[in-house]
């Protein structure tokens, strides 16, 4: 597709993506529709043609974030590897990597979203669970197929550890904010990642001796 033909972004995407932006950097009850237009650069009459409330928008900005989510970590490198344990943990080292720059260009806009709504916007809520649970699944698969090829056999299953690496990394999200850096968001996920490794009994690195 050359650059003449590419498909040029819709009031709708804008509105989408200044969503993403914008409630990930101020939170959703602090977002006026107004400030969603002029991050977009569109009319309020074309937000309304589009979206019948604020809510709405919301709700199709999980669902892309989720899309988006599923492609960048699809076409990760790390989904080539053989082993599904190796998988798992390039999975954590890519949002390991990922922590960097303003906590808000790294936060998740589901996570972000469901503190404040979880009690008041019951659509939203919906949507921000399955965009969360949604990913924890992916993992989920690769869980299941370590635990098999490694001879896990546990009290713990595929699904709970799936979803708790999504506990880890929300909490380790609003630490990150709380403390306006990202060291201890990092240092979460380094002990995240040792944990997996202790559950699935990977024998540690020797150490090099000195000389």
């Amino acid at each position: 597709m050359t650059a003449s033909t590419r498909k040029l972004p819709t009031a709708r995407d804008k509105l989408i993506d200044a969503a993403m932006s914008v409630i990930r950097a101020k939170g959703y009850a602090a977002t006026s529709v107004d400030e969603l237009c002029a991050a977009a650069g569109v009319t309020k009459g074309a937000f309304f043609h589009h979206f019948p409330s604020k809510d709405s928008l919301a709700v199709a900005a999980t669902g892309h974030w989720s899309e988006m989510s599923e492609a960048m970590f699809g076409a990760a490198a790390y989904q080539r590897l053989d082993d599904p344990l190796d998988r798992i943990l390039g999975y954590l080292d890519l949002r390991r990597a990922m922590l960097r720059g303003p906590v808000a260009e790294f936060t998740c806009l589901a996570g972000t979203m469901v503190q404040e709504v979880y009690g008041t916007h019951p659509e939203i809520r919906r949507a921000c669970g399955a965009s969360i649970g949604g990913h924890a699944a992916g993992l989920q698969r690769d869980i299941a197929l370590a635990m098999k090829r490694h001879r896990i056999r546990a009290s713990w299953t595929a699904d709970s550890l799936a979803l708790h690496t999504q506990v880890v990394l929300q909490g380790a999200f609003i630490l990150a904010k709380a403390k306006g850096e990202t060291a201890v968001a990092e240092a979460s996920v380094d002990h995240l990642r040792r944990y997996i490794e202790l559950l699935f009994r990977r024998p540690a690195k020797a150490a090099k001796r000195k000389s």
